[in-house]
């Protein structure tokens, strides 16, 4: 059985390893950036950036592609946490790709963005010359990102090849790219759902409080809890009704679903995910539900 010490061990191994690995792919790469969804695992993720160079300011911006359907308690800890932070915070909107004909909209009722994040992502790393993308993606979350390296090239369209990733032997990174290739960069990827959470114990870290159990109105969709919003329909949200849940990922509020939980406490939420058999995304995120090869399908065509 673990001692206090062992895990402390474990995590400060963990934190060593990115930490190394955000700051080779730094002196790598000409123009990084961060992605930030305020979701627990980008704000462990930025956490580690800030230890990797302090005291100086991060050398990179923040980037965060927002879907406009939002929950207000992120979005509100988002702000506040990039301005605490002193760093630079870059809004890549879906709406705004929307607007532009960029992509188009699904009007079904269990339509969500997520989807359409693909294009409004490759428009930022564009439009910014952005070479690399640090992103908190876990290798213990879906299947897709189980096959994925720490380094994930993509080629000038932004797509990723599973099948022609670079060996990444003894911690060796080749952050070589050509001209118009980019890479994403996953510092987290041998973490677990459970090192984050007992890692954020031990940092003391805010999180948004939809992590917590708390009282909301949610209705129930495809065996998922959802929230009731102005992007529900109107029969949904007469069906609402007023539940103890709590979110385990953050992300589009429109198919990203609650557990219930009376969990109001990170030692309450180690203990439920030190029980928990289904990863978090396999159970609360609808967009993963559309196939068994929902992720690969986004991830090749430049998803996170």
């Amino acid at each position: 059985m673990s001692t206090v010490t062992d895990v402390v061990d474990e995590l400060r191994v963990l934190e060593s390893e990115a930490v190394h690995i955000i700051r080779e792919v730094v002196a790598e790469l000409e123009r990084p950036v961060l992605l930030f969804s305020a979701g627990k695992d980008s704000i462990v993720l930025l956490r580690l950036a800030e230890k990797a160079f302090r005291p100086s300011p991060l050398p990179f911006p923040v980037l965060h592609v927002d879907t406009g359907h939002n929950f207000e308690e992120v979005i509100e800890f988002r702000d506040r946490r990039i301005k605490e932070g002193g760093h630079t915070l870059l809004v890549a909107s879906v709406q705004d790709s929307i607007d532009q004909g960029r992509v188009q909209e699904s009007t079904e009722t269990s339509g969500s963005r997520n989807r359409l994040q693909t294009r409004t992502l490759l428009d930022a790393l564009e439009g910014g010359r952005f070479d690399a993308a640090f992103g908190g993606a876990r290798r213990d979350e879906e299947r897709a990102r189980a096959k994925e390296r720490v380094l994930s090239f993509r080629d000038e369209f932004g797509q990723w090849d599973p099948r022609a990733q670079r060996a990444e032997p003894w911690s060796l990174y080749n952050g070589r790219i050509r001209r118009g290739e980019s890479v994403r960069v996953f510092p987290l990827s041998n973490w677990t759902e459970l090192d984050i959470w007992r890692y954020i114990a031990q940092e003391e870290l805010e999180l948004p409080p939809i992590y917590f159990a708390h009282e909301r109105r949610v209705f129930e969709r495809d065996g998922m809890l959802l929230a009731a919003s102005e992007f529900s329909t109107d029969a949904e949200n007469a069906a609402a009704t007023t539940e103890w849940v709590r979110y385990r990922t953050v992300g589009d509020l429109t198919i990203t679903g609650a557990v219930r939980s009376h969990a109001t406490t990170i030692d309450d939420v180690v203990t439920e995910i030190s029980a928990a058999t289904v990863s978090e995304r396999g159970e609360t995120r609808a967009d993963d539900r559309t196939s068994v090869a929902a992720m690969e399908d986004r991830k090749r065509e430049g998803y996170f």
